[in-house]
């Protein structure tokens, strides 16, 4: 079996508990492998680091790689960056709102719309799923759909009901 990595933690005690406290949900346990490892005594294989933290112990492995090499600071780092900027421009996004206003000019589905963009704005195209997901969240549109006819209506009925409705 191979000897535990020994890892010595820069951090206080006391610092590391303050820093439990101030950290969102999903850093606490990092913070808490720092506190263990800090009171431990012998160094802990990355086994027993996962039992007590109820981790993986790939999980332990990472964060231990993590901490030696980048500090407390790359250890508690997210490494996302944020969102992704829209491909819809502003005037993109003013030209479909006017055309969805329109009563005369509006899109009869989403692949007209596309169709559209990509003969007007974009060359290249765009997603379908990205212009659906779009036109529903910034202007509540919907897919307007016909309602089923029932198979076994009567035709004469549906006649005279149209001859006498005003």
């Amino acid at each position: 079996m191979a000897v535990a990595k020994h890892i010595i933690v820069k951090e206080t005690e006391q610092e590391l508990k303050i820093l439990l406290r101030k950290q969102p949900i999903h850093l606490k346990n990092k913070v808490q492998m720092l506190l263990v490892m800090k009171k431990s005594e012998t160094p802990l294989s990355k086994e027993a680091l996962a039992k007590m933290l109820h981790i993986n112990h790939n999980t332990a492995q990472k964060w231990r790689t993590k901490y030696c090499n980048e500090g407390i600071e790359g250890l508690l780092s997210d490494g996302r960056i944020g969102f992704k900027p829209s491909i819809i421009s502003e005037e993109l996004h003013q030209a479909i709102e006017k055309r969805l206003h329109s009563p005369k000019d509006a899109f009869t589905s989403y692949i007209d719309l596309i169709e559209w963009i990509t003969e007007n704005y974009m060359p290249s195209g765009i997603n379908y799923q990205t212009i659906n997901s779009y036109v529903k969240r910034n202007f509540g549109a919907k897919i307007k759909v016909a309602r089923k006819s029932h198979i076994k209506k009567d035709e004469e009925a549906v006649d005279s009901f149209k001859k006498t409705l005003v």
